[in-house]
């Protein structure tokens, strides 16, 4: 037969609080509605479960014997959903976290492999942006921690200082520096330059470290974004300066990484969260993994 779900549970609900109405309300239905539910199960089974009077309403016989079944097969149904929904959440659990694009496109995919392979059910969601922009999600809760350059100016963020990354110059094979090992910012003068934009921390750093030691330099292109302005070297346009953590540890043969000197310029790379903000269990691990990977060079 046919199992009658809603009649059982109106059954159960009428035996448990002791009258229509007071069942009805824990239902959220009308009381007619509840004795239609009821009836018809006894209908289906063919004997009565509740004896109604105008003051009291009672269980028969058969009522009786059947309470505890359904009393037994509702709790069963509700602990094996119960199990499913959590089986459900830790399948569906998602793990935020900001990433500068250099590090998303460098050092995370072999993070992430890692991770994965303890917490393959963990969604991990990836928000490659920049610095400024990842500060905003830190405070706006949105993600847990972010790898990014080191402020040494928010006392309400906990910082980790990961490694130092310099600044490198990058250029064609053609460019009249490609065969240097190491060029000073002052033999740059005169010579096309390609910068990225007054938003990103990578333009301030730069600028703050240059600032009244080096005249001349021609910034002959901005763009925004760092890969840009490797396409735009690649082609021979003019030379970058990027931060040398930007390319993998071999570079092709389109392609020159020269150490830049007097100034050198470096940023701090940094695993920074919210304080007095607890990670959540994968957070903390997935960090784990961030910290041992810088580590170990």
């Amino acid at each position: 037969m046919n199992i009658d779900f809603q009649g059982l549970r109106a059954f159960l609900a009428i035996a448990e609080h002791g009258s229509f109405r007071a069942a009805a309300l824990h239902l959220n239905l009308s009381q007619t509605a509840l004795s239609h539910r009821v009836r018809k199960v006894e209908d289906d089974l063919g004997v009565k479960l509740l004896s109604r009077t105008t003051r009291r309403v009672s269980l028969t016989e058969a009522g009786l014997t059947l309470l505890p079944k359904v009393q037994a097969a509702v709790e069963g149904l509700s602990s094996s959903l119960e199990e499913l929904k959590k089986e459900g959440d830790e399948r569906r659990q998602t793990l935020s976290i900001g990433c500068l694009p250099t590090i998303a496109s460098g050092r995370l995919p072999s993070i992430l492999r890692a991770f994965n392979r303890q917490q393959p059910r963990v969604h991990v969601q990836i928000f490659d942006l920049s610095a400024s922009e990842i500060v905003e999600l830190l405070q706006q809760g949105v993600i847990e921690f972010g790898l990014t350059m080191t402020f040494t100016d928010r006392w309400d963020f906990d910082t980790e200082v990961l490694l130092d990354d310099p600044f490198v110059l990058v250029c064609g094979p053609s460019h009249p520096l490609a065969n240097r090992d190491e060029v000073r910012w002052s033999e740059l003068s005169k010579l096309p330059l390609i910068r990225v934009s007054r938003r990103t921390g990578n333009r301030a750093i730069i600028d703050d470290a240059l600032d009244g030691k080096v005249e001349g330099l021609e910034w002959q292109f901005e763009v925004q974004h760092l890969q840009t302005a490797i396409a735009l070297a690649r082609e021979g346009l003019a030379a970058a300066v990027i931060p040398q953590m930007s390319f993998p540890s071999k570079v092709g043969d389109d392609l020159r990484l020269i150490r830049l000197a007097e100034p050198e310029v470096r940023r701090q790379i940094s695993i920074v969260s919210r304080r007095g903000k607890p990670l959540s269990p994968a957070a903390v691990q997935l960090r784990r993994f961030v910290v041992g990977h810088f580590a170990a060079g």
